[in-house]
């Protein structure tokens, strides 16, 4: 199934036969420890301007949610909302370039061209008063579509734990640092990128799905899936695109945004809480749901405590 943006989505839409939909779904629910999907799910195709084809995976009706992983996650990931949402709302999680079973050409790794991806996929999807969540990197997506875009086909944004910007510059206290909710300095960013892109990759992307990622409860045959589907974006590629994603500072973007918006954190995120703070205070109404550690409150909250997540986003979507 694929859509391109200057023909009918419905027209060129195609549904997985039953059995593999349900055999895709079974298989990723064991893995992430749950019940099979009750919703039936579709998996489809767009094809950007520059001739990229983006996988998605959708399931349900109603009012458009539209999830973008982050840095080399996948829309397999999201399999709990997928499910869960899926009841109340048309869920569709979209890889990006590079990323899960999307195409992995050799160029566009950058902030700005995701956004432009993600910008026609809603064209091409046909889709109007999105709610479009965005987790990690993919908050960066988000704040790059509002300055090329704007509002258009959005209606209200969740923010899932992302600093502001992740790359301090020398001379910041302390303070300024956890405002902006910062992971590296200039040289740490390029030292983390080189061993992404060197022979031992892998490692490293093991390394920190081990060590950062996830909250000590998360199970290890799950990280062990994680980090299967991490390692679907080559890691050439993957380096490229951190240090574009970490060396951008968004602070004059967020505050110019005016639209509905959830910002959600971890307690036990490598990220600091009070970066989700800022970015919440920066947006007029904004909403701010930091989860505590014990609640699975790591960076990937909504894959540690999907029930919680689930809820709060429905509660926002109304």
């Amino acid at each position: 199934m694929e859509t391109r943006a200057h023909e009918p989505a419905v027209s060129r839409r195609e549904v997985l036969c039953a059995s593999g939909a349900a055999a895709f779904s079974g298989l990723v629910a064991g893995l992430l420890g749950t019940a099979k999907p009750a919703q039936a799910q579709k998996v489809g195709h767009v094809t950007t301007s520059d001739g990229v084809r983006l996988h998605y995976l959708e399931a349900g009706s109603g009012k458009p949610l539209v999830l973008i992983p982050g840095w080399s996650q996948t829309a397999a990931m999201y399999q709990h909302q997928l499910d869960g949402l899926g009841q109340s709302y048309r869920v569709i999680a979209l890889d990006m370039r590079g990323h899960g079973e999307s195409d992995k050409p050799t160029h566009g790794y950058r902030i700005a061209r995701l956004a432009i991806d993600t910008h026609y996929a809603l064209v091409a999807l046909n889709l109007r008063d999105v709610t479009l969540a965005g987790h990690s990197m993919a908050c960066a997506v988000i704040w790059s579509y509002w300055e090329h875009f704007g509002s258009d086909r959005l209606s209200k944004l969740i923010l899932i734990d992302q600093a502001p910007t992740a790359t301090a510059w020398p001379g910041w206290t302390d303070e300024e640092k956890a405002t902006a909710g910062t992971l590296f300095d200039p040289t740490s960013l390029y030292d983390t990128a080189a061993g992404l892109s060197g022979p031992e990759g892998g490692k490293a992307t093991e390394n920190l799905i081990t060590n950062a990622f996830f909250t000590t409860a998360f199970p290890q045959e799950q990280r062990t899936w994680v980090l299967a589907e991490n390692l679907k974006f080559p890691r050439r590629y993957a380096a490229r695109l951190l240090v574009d994603h970490c060396a951008q500072d968004w602070r004059d973007v967020i505050p110019r945004i005016t639209l509905p918006t959830l910002v959600v954190g971890g307690r036990a995120s490598f990220f600091n809480p009070k970066s989700q703070a800022w970015i919440g205070q920066q947006i007029p109404g904004a909403r701010v749901e930091i989860f505590d550690a014990h609640e699975g409150g790591s960076h990937f909250m909504w894959l540690e405590n999907p029930t919680k997540f689930n809820q709060v986003v429905r509660a926002f979507m109304g």
